[in-house]
C-alpha cells in the first residue's frame, strides 16, 4: 500500500475520459433516471444509486476515498461540517434511554448537542479528560463513547488505545474525533475505534477557507447506517467544498509537520518568558502528557496547538490578544495562518464557570494555533505583544 503522503495526493481513484489529474467539480443536483433499455440505475462505486447529489456526488466521492486511505478504513462519508458528522454518529446509536459518555473538556458544540439530546431521553455522562476517570465511568450501559486524543483548550493527551480496548471489552462503540491529531499522528480505527471523525475545516482542508466534516468507518453495515442518516438529514458536503479539501489534503503532511515543529519551538520560547505563567504543550520535556503522546502517536510530533497563561488576569490576557500583528485573534485552528483564541469566548463560552475552574480554563488562558509563518516572526510578534503587558 502506498504511504500516507502518496495516498493524500493520488488516493482519489478518479478517472474520466479527459484524463484530468485532479477530480473535476461535478456541479450537478441530479443524475439521469435508470437506463431506458436495460433498466439499470447509475450507481456509485460502493453501490448506492446516483439519483441526487444530496445522496452521492462524484467529487465528494473522490474526497471520501482519500479520507478512507489516510485513516486506513474501509470507506468514509463527507459532511457539510464537523457537527453534521457528529450529529449523524449520535443519531445512529442513541435513542430514548441511551447513555453517552463524553469528556468535560471537548469541543463545546459536541458537548452541547449531547446534553441537548436529554429532551429526547438521552443521558449525557461527563468525565474529566483523564484516561483513568474516563475508564472508571465506562460500563455496559453506555451506548456510545466519544473522545478527543488532544483536548481543547488545555492540550491534554488521552490514551485512546486504553479507552478503545475497554470499550471493545464492553461492546461500546467509540467515536474518536481525530481533528487535532490528524491521520499523520494517529489512525483511531487501527486502535479499536468504531469510527474516526474529523472537522475537515481544520488541518485537512488547511487554508481557513472551507467548512466540512467526515466520518471514516471500517465496516459496510456502519457505512450503510450512517449514509442513510446523512441522506435523511441532507448534510452531505458540497462538490465545490470537496474540491477545495482535496486540494488541501495533498499538502497535509508537509504543512502539519512544519506546524508541529514550530509549535514546539514556540512552546519552549514561551516557557522561558517572564510574562508567561505556564505553558501547556505535550511536546515539552516536562509535560505530564508527553509519555502517553509518545505511546499513541506514530511520530515524535505533538500537534500544532498550545495554550498558555499570561501573568495577571483577564485584562493582561486581552491586552496581549489585541496587541499581536502577525498572529490573528480568531477562533478555529489548522490553517496556514497562526490564530490566537481566548477560550472563555470560544471553546468554553457555554461552559459552566465551575466546570471551567475544574478544567483550569482561567481568565488569563490563551490558545494558540500555529500556522506556516516563519517561526522567528511568530516569536517576535509574541515577544513584542508580551512586552506591552
Amino acid at each position: 500500500m502506498p504511504r500516507q503522503s502518496t495516498r493524500a495526493i493520488h488516493g482519489h481513484g478518479h478517472e474520466d475520459e479527459w484524463r484530468a489529474v485532479k477530480p473535476p467539480i461535478y456541479q450537478t443536483a441530479v443524475y439521469e433516471h435508470p437506463d431506458r433499455l436495460t433498466g439499470r440505475s447509475r450507481k456509485s462505486d460502493r453501490g448506492f444509486d446516483l439519483k441526487y447529489s444530496r445522496e452521492e456526488n462524484p467529487t465528494v466521492r473522490a474526497l471520501e476515498r482519500i479520507l478512507a486511505g489516510l485513516e486506513e478504513g474501509l470507506d468514509s462519508l463527507a459532511f457539510g461540517s464537523g457537527m453534521a458528522a457528529i450529529s449523524a454518529a449520535y443519531f445512529s446509536k442513541l435513542r430514548a434511554g441511551s447513555r453517552i459518555i463524553i469528556p468535560k473538556e471537548c469541543y463545546g458544540a459536541t458537548q452541547e448537542l449531547a446534553r441537548n439530546l436529554g429532551k429526547f431521553g438521552v443521558e449525557c455522562v461527563l468525565a474529566r479528560s483523564d484516561t483513568g476517570e474516563f475508564l472508571e465511568k465506562l460500563d455496559g450501559g453506555i451506548a456510545l463513547a466519544l473522545v478527543e486524543p488532544i483536548t481543547n483548550p488545555m492540550v491534554r493527551v488521552v490514551d485512546v488505545e486504553e479507552i478503545a480496548r475497554r470499550c471493545g471489552e464492553l461492546g461500546i462503540p467509540l467515536v474518536v474525533d481525530n481533528t487535532f491529531s490528524t491521520p499523520i499522528l494517529l489512525n483511531p480505527l487501527k486502535r479499536g475505534a468504531w469510527i474516526a471523525l474529523h472537522s475537515l475545516t481544520k488541518y485537512l482542508a488547511g487554508h481557513n477557507d472551507v467548512i466540512g466534516g467526515a466520518i471514516i468507518v471500517e465496516d459496510r453495515e456502519t457505512l450503510q447506517e450512517l449514509w442513510e442518516w446523512r441522506r435523511k438529514l441532507g448534510s452531505i458536503l458540497s462538490p465545490f467544498d470537496a474540491f477545495l479539501i482535496i486540494r488541501g489534503i495533498s499538502t497535509l503532511e508537509v504543512r502539519f509537520e512544519k506546524q508541529c515543529r514550530s509549535a514546539l519551538e514556540i512552546a519552549e520560547y514561551l516557557v522561558d518568558h517572564p510574562k508567561v505563567e505556564e505553558v501547556y504543550y505535550p511536546g515539552l520535556a516536562d509535560s505530564p502528557y508527553k509519555r502517553v503522546a509518545d505511546k499513541i502517536f506514530r511520530r515524535r510530533l505533538y500537534g500544532a496547538v498550545l495554550s498558555f497563561r499570561v501573568r495577571g488576569g483577564r485584562r493582561e490576557a486581552l491586552k496581549l490578544f489585541r496587541s499581536l500583528k502577525v498572529i490573528k485573534p480568531a477562533p478555529s485552528l489548522g490553517g496556514v495562518e497562526s490564530l490566537l483564541t481566548y477560550p472563555i469566548w470560544s471553546a468554553a463560552k457555554n461552559m459552566d464557570p465551575e466546570q471551567r475552574r475544574e478544567l483550569g480554563i482561567t481568565e488569563n488562558l490563551l490558545r494558540l494555533s500555529i500556522g506556516l509563518e516563519d517561526v522567528e516572526d511568530l516569536k517576535e510578534d509574541l515577544g513584542e505583544a508580551l512586552s506591552r503587558i
